[in-house]
């Protein structure tokens, strides 16, 4: 049905590759393309299909990219590749013809900040060229929103109060290391937290609320409020929304390291001269720890993210909670990378696939929850991220 162009080689790239060769009768043409083009070939000789294309590209160059898909002639392209590029790609979309997708909104190689408005500032091109832009299709931003879309279509006349709680209970084995890019996960998880309610945005200390919270199979993990970029397209969709958090859970050892690497300025994002050259702490930093895509063959245990949400059906209050958990070792066993990789991962093709499929073509630029949730949610189950429901129970939040 459809050629599709894989830009990034890391764990969630290759995840989404497995899963889109999985998955032949939709995507009967893949190329897989990133600046190191060995990790590409790395990937298609993992799946054992010789008929998948690799190419090298530079993402933070719109010509290069625009050579690329002129070349291979995607439908659509799926980026899984730094935030910092997420508008070079989609200009380079626009400039060649080509529809979008990607699991995380741009943000600013110089400053450690995340909204929408960016990419949002795209609609009326991609509307006018009549081309679709998916945005935040990975799991939180993601299956998150999904997840809350369908709420809203069965469950909810009203959705008054959205908590999205996410809980990675697995153990890697090392004494620090980040499941998903350091660079950019260090500079999330370090910024000020922020949540909706009544209206507006309010500000919190860095990881400074915090209360235990019960995950199904795993039990109780303190889980810290932080801001999540989904929190901005939720509360727009849904202007029934009274208040609108994210949690996730950290153990005391990570944050312990976590606060060093702050308080001897690995952290930073800025340039410091190092015997005359220019280098940035937080890339020096992501050298040095051990690469996510390495974690997966003895990482045990199990990730849970979903949502729980409290509003009203008929004039009366019910509570809603739908979730995921995924194992790490089922994850690996399939695709030799990690759980958090995975949930990321089969969201992006699934959102390639319903955008193929017909089932999600919109011109212009829309955030996951913006379609129908309910093919999406079917595939969720089909392709290895089995959902749960729980209604009117206890909420903890």
């Amino acid at each position: 049905m459809g050629r599709v162009l894989i830009i990034g080689a890391g764990g969630v790239g290759t995840v989404v590759a497995h899963k889109v060769a999985q998955n032949s009768d939709i995507f009967t043409d893949i190329m897989i393309a990133s600046r190191t083009r060995s990790k590409c070939d790395a990937i298609v000789e993992a799946i054992g299909n010789p008929a998948i294309q690799t190419a090298q590209v530079d993402a933070d160059h719109v010509e290069e990219l625009v050579a690329l898909f002129n070349n291979f002639k995607p439908e659509l392209v799926i980026n899984v590749a730094l935030p910092y590029q997420d508008l070079t790609i989609m200009e380079a979309c626009l400039q060649a013809g080509v529809n979008y997708l990607d699991t995380a909104n741009y943000e600013p190689l110089d400053e450690a900040h995340f909204e929408y408005s960016w990419q949002w500032a795209y609609h009326e091109r991609f509307k006018e060229a009549g081309l679709t832009a998916i945005l935040g299709c990975g799991f939180d931003p993601g299956v998150s929103g999904i997840f809350t879309a369908y709420a809203a279509k069965h469950y909810f006349d009203e959705i008054h109060y959205l908590d999205i709680v996410d809980c990675n209970a697995g153990d890697h084995h090392k004494a620090f290391a980040t499941n998903f890019n350091p660079e950019i996960n260090i500079r999330e998880i370090t910024q000020k937290g922020r949540y909706y309610e009544d209206g507006k945005w309010v500000e919190t200390g860095s990881l400074e609320i915090h209360q235990p919270i019960t995950y199904p199979n795993i039990g109780p993990r303190e889980s810290y409020l932080l801001y999540h970029e989904e929190l901005e397209s939720l509360v727009k969709n849904y202007p029934t929304i009274k208040r609108a958090r994210f949690w996730m859970t950290f153990g005391q050892e990570y944050l312990t390291h976590l606060r060093v690497i702050q308080n001897i300025g690995m952290a930073r994002i800025d340039e410091i001269d190092y015997n005359g050259q220019k280098i940035v702490p937080i890339q020096f930093l992501k050298a040095v720890l051990p690469n996510p895509q390495d974690l997966g063959e003895n990482y045990t245990g199990e990730t849970s993210i979903g949502c729980r949400i409290r509003g009203i059906k008929d004039g009366k209050e019910r509570t809603y909670y739908v979730y995921n958990n995924c194992s790490h070792e089922a994850a690996y066993k399939e695709t030799g990378m990690q759980g958090v990789s995975y949930t990321t991962g089969v969201p992006a093709m699934i959102g390639a696939m319903m955008y193929f499929k017909g089932l999600w073509k919109r011109p212009g630029v829309n955030n996951v929850e913006e379609f129908d949730p309910d093919p999406f949610m079917d595939q969720l189950n089909k392709q290895g991220l089995p959902w749960h429901e729980e209604f009117d129970k206890d909420l903890e939040l």
